[in-house]
């Protein structure tokens, strides 16, 4: 077993690098992934060793690099897009839900995309306008799409290995706000893709989060537990197809269910995941499944980010109301 501590970028870093190791077919593209090596530095060194045929920088043309990357993958090519913000992911929208997502089944099977579309997304960093969105749910909706999001450096190095590897087209969401917190990274472990996972056992009530929220549920379970109460957060990592086995059997034993994330409420991942806890675990809840996710506003002006986006104490705010009080 290697195991080494590295921060969300370093992992992802290494997951990217790997990958092009193992596969000559994958190719990174990207506006400045390669000499810059990425806003982020996520793929910092790679077209050094690669190569520009391989790391390739693309014109500031998101619509381009997705419909380039269609014809890459039809002829064998494994690409893996960079969307440089979330907010810059729209004009490439048509090519990805016309044409990515659809082709497997227009072509009635004949034709596979293995395409990875990562997204840094979320906010929490204080930029600017476009820049810290969270447009998972367009994607989640959309047939045919896989969607994926990491929470920790394990599952950035692990989840992006897999995600390249899959012959679906793969929208890969990655927090930017947890870029540089580090953690240990197994480089030989393996977990499947889409699986959601426990990753703090409790009896007292099931917080279910994903990408940068999953940190924020944490924090405040640590919290609870100095007042006494026991939770337990779940990891959904997989948005489309969603996997909630360990969600139910989790319910099931808590009685009560609070669903944290970024994204508005209103028609989010939040309110699917409600219906089906409500569908599949209705004479085992305590109280509603209740939601904490952003406001139904764009997102706001960096200096007051903080007031809009989901908290520990907005997070023990709904656990509270789900004991009655």
């Amino acid at each position: 077993m290697a195991t080494e501590t590295l921060s969300m970028g370093k992992a992802l870093n290494a997951g990217l690098r790997r990958a092009l190791d193992d596969d000559p077919k994958v190719v990174i593209m990207g506006e400045d992934v390669g000499k810059l090596g990425g806003v982020f530095r996520i793929t910092d060194g790679l077209q050094k060793d690669f190569g520009g045929d391989r790391v390739i920088d693309t014109p500031l043309a998101e619509s381009g690099i997705i419909g380039t990357a269609v014809g890459l993958a039809i002829r064998g090519y494994r690409p893996v897009c960079e969307i440089q913000f979330d907010g810059f992911v729209y004009p490439a929208y048509d090519q990805i839900v016309s044409q990515v997502a659809k082709m497997h089944y227009r072509s009635r099977g004949k034709l596979s995309l293995p395409i990875v579309i990562r997204i840094p997304f979320g906010g929490g960093i204080g930029a600017v306008e476009h820049h810290s969105e969270s447009p998972e749910a367009y994607f989640a909706h959309t047939a045919g799409l896989k969607v994926v999001s990491c929470s920790s450096p394990q599952d950035a190095y692990t989840m992006i290995r897999q995600s390249i590897a899959s012959d679906d087209p793969v929208v890969f969401l990655e927090p930017k706000r947890r870029y540089w917190e580090k953690g240990p990274v197994d480089t030989e472990a393996d977990y499947p893709l889409h699986a959601s996972r426990v990753v703090r056992p409790g009896t007292d009530a099931t917080i279910l989060a994903y990408g940068p929220m999953v940190r924020t549920a944490l924090d405040a379970a640590a919290a609870a537990a100095e007042d006494g109460r026991d939770l337990e957060v779940v990891d959904l990592r997989t948005l489309s197809p969603l996997d909630l086995a360990a969600v139910y059997d989790s319910v099931r034993r808590t009685g009560r269910c609070v669903v944290v994330h970024e994204a508005p409420s209103n028609v989010g991942l939040g309110a699917e995941i409600a219906a089906r806890v409500t569908e599949k675990c209705f004479y085992s809840l305590e109280a509603p499944v209740l939601r904490v996710a952003g406001f139904d506003t764009p997102y706001p002006a960096s200096r007051v980010e903080e007031d809009y986006l989901p908290d520990l104490d907005r997070v023990l705010d709904a656990v509270d109301r789900t004991f009655g009080w």
